[in-house]
């Protein structure tokens, strides 16, 4: 598996609950520009729309050497779940505060392009004062006992 790209600020901005594997429906030219690495997932989402599960706002740039027939960078792509994965997400959705976000994007051992999409819960902005503080006590305690050891 090679992750070609991650939401840092999914994980900052989100809290995560619950992770599924989606595939994408694609056309050659992004399936080529993502494996050069040319994907932003920056400010996408997941919703549903026309009785389909869609990303939008994922950046998919052109591919360089397709020319007139490149792909339009932020059209809304298919994302590929099973039936009863889909009902159980739009049962979610439905929940007050509830929302989809892609976390990462990556090629599975047969080389196909997947996305893991997130079940996320959005954070106050107190919430995230408290992550960092606590995130930067536990590197203080980590470094303290590596002193202690050597």
């Amino acid at each position: 598996m090679k992750v070609v790209a991650t939401n840092k600020t999914a994980y900052h901005d989100y809290e995560i609950l619950e992770t599924f594997e989606a595939g994408l429906a694609l056309v050659g030219s992004e399936v080529k520009s993502i494996r050069e690495g040319r994907i932003s997932l920056k400010e996408s989402y997941a919703d549903f729309s026309q009785g389909g599960l869609y990303l939008f706002d994922c950046n998919i740039s052109p591919y360089h050497a397709a020319n007139i027939f490149n792909h339009d960078p932020l059209r809304p792509r298919k994302l590929l779940l099973h039936k009863r994965e889909l009902k159980r997400l739009a049962g979610k959705v439905q929940e007050k505060g509830l929302t989809l976000i892609p976390t990462k994007v990556y090629l599975n051992d047969r080389g196909l392009v997947k996305l893991e999409l997130a079940l996320a819960r959005g954070k106050k902005t107190y919430e995230k004062r408290e992550a960092i503080k606590k995130r930067d006590v536990e590197r203080e305690i980590r470094a303290e006992m590596k002193k202690r050891w050597h």
